[in-house]
């Protein structure tokens, strides 16, 4: 269990291990960051804290805007709801994302968003479905923002057929064109080796792009890139070299998503697959 005394401050992802106040996408970064993978630095807010900011109380605002200041930088918020990403429920889409917050001040509207969007009724339906009925907590990570050229999801066996392949979608930019469905990613099949069994290109007419006052924008993808392929044989290797890694360190099949900027290669989140097809076909 976490201290009572740290419940109530920021904490470094590698210091997040307890899903009960961090929740399970802080405890899975957090043991990827000390396995040595490549995880954007950041830090988590506990849901106590978090409860605290969206009562807007000012010490606890005061401690997430000094840990905001240490990353020098832009930053991505994200939701670790207690319960999400484990093995039975991924929450995927259910909880708001900001990205590229630059200010203090859009870093505690992003979190008392995030916080509004774990009480909201499409979470709360998906909660039941799911058969909990515990009051949600939402802590949340605060990690620093990659401004991505490249980016997309791999699940490291395939959750369709069940078949020992690596599946990856990509997309230009950032990744939130193809969680918010607005383009048809690129698709990757991969043998575990990494040798390419399958490429298709998408339809990526649109990109997520960040802007220099902050936040995020659609914008037109030239022409001559919608229909062609935006990953090169280089970028599959380093995908498929990441996705041996977490197997070898989470021993299970897993969701990860990750983004290049430029020829860096960063895991943005790594959670359990929920649903695979039980027999291969």
């Amino acid at each position: 269990m976490t201290p009572i005394n740290l419940l109530m401050h920021p904490l470094n992802l590698t210091e997040a291990l307890d899903e009960a106040v961090c929740g399970g996408k802080a405890v899975q970064l957090g043991a990827a960051i000390r396995a040595g993978l490549p995880v954007p630095s950041g830090f988590v807010l506990t849901a106590p804290l978090v409860n605290a900011i969206a009562a807007q109380e000012a010490e606890p605002i005061d401690r997430a805007v000094q840990a905001f200041t240490q990353l020098q930088g832009a930053v991505a918020v994200r939701s670790s709801a207690v319960g999400e990403d484990s093995s039975q429920a991924s929450f995927a889409g259910q909880h708001l994302t900001c990205l590229n917050i630059c200010s203090p001040s859009g870093l505690i509207e992003a979190v008392q968003q995030v916080w509004q969007s774990g009480q909201s009724a499409a979470a709360q339906s998906y909660r039941q479905r799911l058969g909990i009925t515990q009051v949600p907590e939402v802590a949340v990570v605060v990690q620093r923002f990659i401004p991505a050229t490249q980016s997309g999801v791999l699940f490291t066996r395939n959750p369709i057929s069940g078949k020992d392949e690596r599946v990856i979608e990509a997309s230009w930019g950032l990744g939130e064109a193809i969680v918010s469905g607005f383009v048809t990613p690129d698709c990757y099949r991969l043998q575990r080796q990494g040798q390419v069994i399958e490429q298709t290109p998408g339809v990526k007419d649109i990109a997520i792009v960040p802007i220099a006052e902050g936040q995020t924008q659609q914008v037109a993808v030239e022409p001559h890139r919608v229909r062609a392929l935006c990953l090169e044989d280089w970028h599959l290797e380093q995908l498929n070299c990441l996705a041996t890694l977490c197997e070898q360190h989470f021993q299970q099949p897993l969701d990860l998503e990750w983004c290049f900027e430029g020829s860096t290669l960063y895991l943005l989140q790594c959670r359990a697959i929920t649903r695979i097809a039980s027999h291969p076909v």
